[in-house]
């Protein structure tokens, strides 16, 4: 499923000279990747909330479908790691599934409903206690939630900015690298 709504930008760069055959690959991939529909390694209510989530934290300009909760999902699944943790958070697997029960309990704590079904506001509210460490619920006591908050922050970023649409939304062509 080749998404041609970027001729004359990116994808003409992509399959360009300017771009070495490994680069071209990786970028083809993530903009042939359909969007996960089931999770490998969080169940279907942890893996809606961490899409909830993901969907909060990034301001889509043009509103691409960008999965970020997909590739997060494959990572864990796979027992990827980034080579290293903070001492004072669990593993990455342990922490997200930490994380997504936490702010439940957060949303039922403040607004008395879950996560899924608060507005975008107060789902607002409830990731701004996380990242301020004044989340509220018995997951958070094994999770430091402003310490993983800035890894969260820093995944979904990465995920997203890693992805064609994203990089054609602000102009990136970095990609091309000969």
């Amino acid at each position: 499923m080749e998404n041609t709504s970027l001729s004359g930008s990116v994808l003409d760069l992509i399959n360009s000279d300017h771009v070495t055959p490994a680069t071209r690959n990786a970028l083809q991939n993530r903009l042939n990747q359909p969007p996960i529909t089931e999770p490998k390694f969080f169940d279907e209510k942890q893996f809606k909330r961490l899409q909830l989530t993901c969907n909060q934290l990034i301001i889509r300009l043009n509103k691409e479908p960008i999965d970020i909760a997909g590739p997060i999902d494959i990572r864990l699944a796979n027992g990827i790691t980034n080579g290293w943790r903070y001492d004072d958070l669990p593993n990455d697997g342990e922490a997200y599934r930490l994380f997504l029960t936490g702010i439940n309990q957060t949303a039922e704590a403040l607004f008395d409903h879950s996560f899924e079904t608060i507005t975008t506001e107060q789902r607002d509210a409830v990731l701004r206690a996380v990242q301020q460490g004044e989340a509220t619920g018995p997951a958070w006591q094994n999770l430091p939630t402003d310490r993983f908050f800035e890894e969260l922050l820093t995944e979904v970023t990465e995920v997203y900015y890693s992805h064609p649409l994203a990089q054609q939304q602000i102009g990136y062509t970095g990609m091309a690298d000969q």
